[in-house]
């Protein structure tokens, strides 16, 4: 059992049919506008469990229940969310990449665990365990979603970037081995993943279990499918789904109002752009910057309310549903939280590859809190 808020977050120990709508609410939420559609991983982990040649559950274990010595690997897709949305994968592009870096390593891999905990790369390394009968580890590298491969606690706290694959839909398949630096890797397989059409599903890098049990951020698959369980909860009668949000993530409420203008581009693999919002009542507004993302929320005189590494979150006003830089519209109206990002993701090391800086933002982070719910 893991404490939220004061309140009794379950721990899972499998993820089955009954789980997936909650768990893409989550992972949507927790993925701060990015990560890929949380809808698209869903249906993909949903038709293999319907398949009668694969298992119809995941086995989901804690990372301290990792052996020392386990093989660790990390799976999930790469590119633009936009893209992502209309170019559907084929199915085993992550599989393929997993079963690459084995080849190259002369390894087996033991157990997966998300890279990102946010959008459609929550699921992915589910679809890959229901593949191969491999566990997945109830933790993650983010606690969300970020646009760069470097920017999670395995490469932030030295993890070796030593294996690592993309493949396409077409089986295409380029594999790195023993690059300088992951901020390197992110730059050839950014490349490799425009080359491919915008999107390519990866594996890497291949890491111990005692350092995954000292840096992955915990329980961070229990509390995606925990969090959509209240979301849907509050939508059915049971409470209110904004507040079961606040509640179960401490987030602070930014603002209310509705989507008056998007823009967006897709450039060097990357979905940039900012949405602008307006109060339902009122003169207020509120801008927010995003690469992939949700980075940067300002609001009156430019004030910076929110930013990176804490979460900021775009939800249906209403239904609490995850709003995706993808699925941006004019006239939505919206609910904007800020939340506070676990305290592994705010050490200077971390800091220097998340903070405001490392996306071009001269301006000094101040988080929103010290009380972190996601990864306790």
């Amino acid at each position: 059992m893991s404490s939220i808020q004061n309140r009794t977050v379950e721990t899972v120990s499998e993820i089955r049919t009954e789980d997936l709508d909650w768990l893409a609410t989550g992972a949507g939420i927790l993925g701060t506008g990015g990560g890929g559609d949380p809808r698209l991983g869903r249906l993909r982990l949903e038709t293999i469990f319907e398949n009668e040649d694969y298992p119809n559950h995941v086995e989901i274990i804690s990372p301290e229940e990792l052996s020392p010595d386990a093989t660790v690997a990390s799976v999930g897709g790469m590119g633009a969310p936009t893209i992502s949305r209309e170019k559907f994968p084929k199915g085993d592009e992550d599989l393929k990449s997993l079963r690459a870096i084995e080849t190259a390593s002369g390894d087996k891999v033991d157990a997966i665990i998300p890279g990102e905990i946010g959008g459609a790369n929550s699921m992915a390394p589910l679809c890959v365990a229901a593949l191969t009968g491999l566990p997945v580890i109830d933790g993650d590298g983010m606690g969300r979603a970020f646009p760069e491969l470097q920017m999670d606690t395995f490469f932030i706290y030295g993890a070796p970037v030593n294996f690592a694959a993309n493949t396409d839909e077409h089986g295409n398949q380029v594999v790195y081995q023993d690059i300088q630096s992951a901020a390197q890797l992110e730059k050839f397989a950014r490349s490799i993943t425009v080359d491919m059409g915008g999107r390519s599903g990866y594996a890497f890098p291949l890491m111990e279990g005692s350092f995954v049990s000292e840096y992955a951020i915990a329980d961070t698959v229990s509390l995606a499918r925990e969090l959509g369980r209240r979301v849907h909860e509050g939508r059915d009668g049971g409470g209110n789904p904004i507040t079961a949000i606040e509640e179960t993530l401490d987030a602070n409420a930014l603002f209310t109002g509705k989507i008056v203008d998007v823009f967006r581009r897709n450039r060097e693999g990357f979905a940039f752009g900012e949405v602008s919002l307006a109060a339902l009542d009122g003169d207020a507004s509120l801008t927010i910057e995003f690469q992939n993302e949700f980075l940067i929320a300002r609001g009156e005189d430019d004030a910076v309310l929110a930013s990176v590494p804490d979460l900021i979150c775009i939800v249906d006003k209403d239904t609490g549903a995850p709003i995706t830089t993808g699925s941006l519209r004019y006239g939505q109206r919206v609910k904007v939280m800020g939340v506070p990002a676990p305290k592994l993701l705010k050490t200077d090391a971390a800091l220097d590859v998340i903070g405001p800086g490392a996306f071009g933002y001269d301006i000094e982070y101040q988080q929103l809190s010290e009380n972190s719910a996601i990864g306790r």
